[in-house]
């Protein structure tokens, strides 16, 4: 047991040291071990909290956030054949976009791979993104989150036109509506008709995880 954890740990550090060339590596070496691919995730995932904490203490910055999303992305690579049943197997989608318009995508991305590490089922749907097609996505998969980024002020009043057009279709109430960028505060993101609003892919990833949260239907005990 003690020889899982170090491992374990070792999993965890390499991620927080952005090591994008070890990590599959290490990864593979855990599982090849006989390691619960679950418990190879939550290092992982530990690790990347690890990185939002040093983001959040001025310690990581963007770029590391984004070198550390993209060393989750290879790990995801080696353990998601391990997962099928765990991680997609959650049906929490959640679908992305950055409204049209806008042709930024760092901090979107960089909520993806956050996401993914998650378990998250992700339906990105790029940059410059229409309304009808966000609509028609949430309508088609069920999505209980539509998650969008407005990173030029020009723009965030595209967040009120998806917000029309999901209530045009009688889909509003099914889904929350979390948005993110620049120009953007929860104030303003109320006024859109937005239910939720984060400064950044970290407290992105809380925010979505309680939305996600308070979606699920309620089990009545009898």
């Amino acid at each position: 047991m003690k020889m899982v954890k170090v491992t374990l740990k070792e999993v965890k550090d390499t991620l927080i040291d952005l090591d994008i060339d070890e990590i599959p590596n290490v990864v593979k070496s855990e599982l090849e071990a006989g390691t619960d691919p679950k418990n190879v995730m939550k290092a992982l995932t530990d690790g990347l909290d690890e990185v939002g904490k040093l983001y959040e203490k001025n310690e990581y910055f963007l770029t590391d956030l984004v070198l550390a999303g993209e060393t989750m992305k290879e790990a995801i690579k080696v353990i998601e054949p391990y997962l099928k049943s765990d991680v997609k197997g959650t049906e929490q989608t959640v679908v992305i976009a950055t409204v049209r318009g806008d042709n930024h995508d760092i901090g979107k991305n960089i909520l993806i791979s956050m996401l993914m590490s998650s378990g998250f089922n992700i339906i990105d749907l790029g940059m410059d993104c229409p309304p009808d097609k966000i609509v028609k996505t949430v309508k088609e998969s069920g999505a209980k989150v539509l998650a969008l980024s407005a990173l030029l002020t020009m723009t965030v009043e595209e967040i009120s036109v998806v917000d029309k057009a999901l209530k045009d279709e009688g889909l509003r109430d099914q889904v929350k509506i979390i948005v993110g960028g620049a120009p953007l505060n929860m104030e303003l993101a109320k006024k859109m008709g937005a239910d939720d609003f984060a400064d950044d892919a970290v407290e992105g990833v809380k925010h979505i995880k309680n939305l996600m949260e308070k979606s699920m239907p309620k089990i009545k005990v009898s």
